[in-house]
């Protein structure tokens, strides 16, 4: 699947943050949002707790049930990061949307990139790809980027943790 900068990674980022531990550190996420190409991720301690919040927000959106329900997360998200694209070409790059101010801090960038990446990811692709782990025991969350779109568990880890149990509860019925 094909995904533009704020729907493909920003969506990812806004996954990534979900799935942050309660208690990791500033060290933790700084490398979590430099992998996901976020310029100037230094965090403060109030910045880290600031982005605890948001992954709070962030979680609704895939948490949400229904599809009306889901829009309306990602509305929120969206007034709360007051996101303003406008077009950049900073460093040399052609046209560009941002949805924040580039030499904005790193909440405020953060913010307006994942809810403006979690709402393109709504309405460009299938809202179907934002999903919740099927594992009963994971809360992790994941952008489906397979081709099919059918992706039910955050890693091969849950998937096949799943699995073997189901054949294990298979095989012992069976031997009663």
């Amino acid at each position: 699947m094909h995904f533009n900068a704020y729907g493909g990674n920003a969506a990812l980022l806004a996954a990534a943050l979900v799935n942050v531990d309660d208690g990791c550190d500033a060290r933790t996420v700084e490398t979590l949002l430099a992998e996901h190409r976020v310029a100037r991720a230094d965090l403060t301690d109030q910045q880290l707790q600031l982005l605890m919040a948001w992954r709070l927000l962030l979680w609704e959106a895939f948490a949400a049930a229904t599809r009306p329900e889901q829009v309306d997360a990602v509305n929120r998200l969206l007034t709360e990061a007051a996101a303003r694209p406008y077009v950049s070409t900073h460093d040399g790059q052609p046209p560009h949307l941002h949805y924040a101010d580039e030499n904005a801090d790193v909440v405020t960038r953060v913010r307006a990139a994942t809810a403006a990446g979690l709402a393109l990811v709504l309405t460009e692709t299938d809202p179907c790809r934002l999903g919740r782990c099927s594992a009963p025991d994971c809360r992790a969350v994941f952008v489906d980027v397979s081709r099919n779109g059918r992706r039910a568990y955050c890693s091969r880890l849950c998937a096949t943790r799943v699995h073997v149990s189901a054949h294990r509860d298979r095989k012992r019925q069976r031997q009663r």
